[in-house]
């Protein structure tokens, strides 16, 4: 195997050498050849090598000039293989494909992500509970620090279960596909990684009011161990807010972390209608 580049500490660069990890990937992305892929970060073209057979277009985006330059040379012949260089956060995907047809709107995203923008990256590609992708991809699979792969699927009361977790999950189904050991890479990151694939879906039922919700979520996750009968203060009066969580079968004495998705939304409903049946408050 030739000896791979050197990486950039900035860049977050760890090369993946698993041929185990990287066949997890591609076959996790269940790619057909009707499908364009957006590839954040190719480094090398050791992943890239192994979607281009499977799919109709690959548009990767990196921001390594150096590894462009490698990438241009080894790919760019590649007919179906369009490279992009720059910051994915700040590029204008749909204005740069807007002139190559064949690379427009790709329908699913396949990528080893710099770990230290992993939040970023996320909402660019999701969207945010208030504000959603409007163009969702049909299926995201990522190769992720394990920390933040276990948070994004975790389930409720468990002790990764946060604001990142509700957030995620009401945009879109999280399925944990295979853990990834900090010796599958070149050099060995200080973690450990996890492979996820997210499925965007619409929430059913969906929140009445996703900016509403959005609030809801972090203010109640904003002071962890606290009850949300002291968090959410703010955002509706503590004598009300008993007997509503009552209502909805939710110990009065419940923290953030012990509700699901649904409870949650189940929440953020409730107390809409309450104040439109009651009038407005002053609150929420």
């Amino acid at each position: 195997m030739p000896m791979a580049p050197r990486t950039r500490k900035q860049f977050g660069q760890h090369w993946l050498r698993s041929d185990r990890t990287l066949q997890q990937i591609v076959d996790a992305a269940s790619l057909s050849e009707g499908d364009r892929v957006l590839e954040i970060g190719p480094g090398t073209g050791i992943l890239t090598r192994r979607l281009l057979p499977l799919a109709a277009a690959v548009v990767a985006v990196e921001i390594d000039r150096d590894l462009c330059k490698l990438l241009a040379k080894q790919l760019g012949e590649t007919p179906n293989f369009l490279l992009l260089q720059g910051d994915f956060l700040s590029l204008d995907l749909d204005a740069l494909l807007a002139n190559f047809p064949q690379f427009r709107q790709p329908n699913k995203v396949v990528a080893n992500i710099p770990y230290n923008i992993t939040g970023p990256i996320l909402e660019r590609l999701l969207g945010s509970i208030a504000a959603p992708n409007p163009r969702p991809f049909d299926s995201i699979v990522l190769l992720l620090q394990k920390e933040v792969g276990d948070r994004l699927c975790a389930s409720p009361s468990s002790k990764v279960y946060g604001a990142l977790s509700v957030r995620v999950q009401y945009l879109a189904q999280c399925d944990r596909i295979c853990h990834v050991p900090a010796s599958a890479f070149q050099p060995p990151p200080k973690v450990d990684s996890v492979v996820v694939r997210l499925t965007p879906r619409p929430f059913v039922p969906a929140a009445a009011n996703p900016h509403r919700l959005d609030r809801l979520v972090r203010l109640g996750f904003a002071t962890r161990r606290k009850m949300l009968r002291n968090t959410l203060q703010s955002a509706v009066d503590k004598n009300d807010l008993t007997p509503l969580l009552e209502r909805l079968g939710l110990n009065p004495q419940a923290r953030a972390e012990d509700l699901s998705v649904a409870d949650w939304v189940a929440l953020s409903n409730t107390l809409l209608e309450e104040r439109e049946e009651g009038g407005d408050k002053g609150k929420i």
